[in-house]
């Protein structure tokens, strides 16, 4: 029976410390489904384009210097997602694409350090591509 317990008892600090550490990683989770995607990810740039996807996306960017800069072009067939960013611990909105919109623009004056930018869609997304490049 101690040896029962003992397993239990190391299983148990196993589970705890395997949740602890996977716990203490990136502030957002990607959790998405999607059909005929493809992307590509670095340090300095993110692109994905998709012919289905409905949930969130997220990517990590860093900024080497102070008044970093990411470029950005999206565009999208059908749906609506909204994209944020984060670069000191606050979601923020950063754009909103709806079905048959397209943009290209900046965010500047970004401090030096990681930037999240977390694609979140409301419902069913449909022909969408998405790309951010640090300059």
């Amino acid at each position: 029976m101690k040896k029962l317990f003992d397993l239990a008892a190391a299983v148990a600090l196993l589970v705890l410390v395997a949740v602890g550490l996977t716990a203490c990683g990136a502030p957002y989770t990607s959790h998405y489904t999607a059909s005929a995607m493809v992307q590509s990810h670095d340090s300095d740039s993110a692109k994905v384009s998709f012919w289905t996807v409905k949930g969130t996306m997220v990517y990590t960017l860093k900024i080497k210097e102070d008044k970093g800069e990411i470029s950005y072009e999206a565009q999208l067939e059908s749906g609506k997602m909204t994209v944020y960013y984060d670069c000191d611990g606050t979601k923020t909105e950063w754009f909103t694409l709806k079905g048959g919109e397209s943009v290209s623009a900046s965010l500047t004056d970004l401090s030096e350090g990681k930037v999240y930018i977390i694609i979140e869609t409301d419902g069913k997304c449909e022909n969408g591509k998405l790309s951010f490049e640090v300059k």
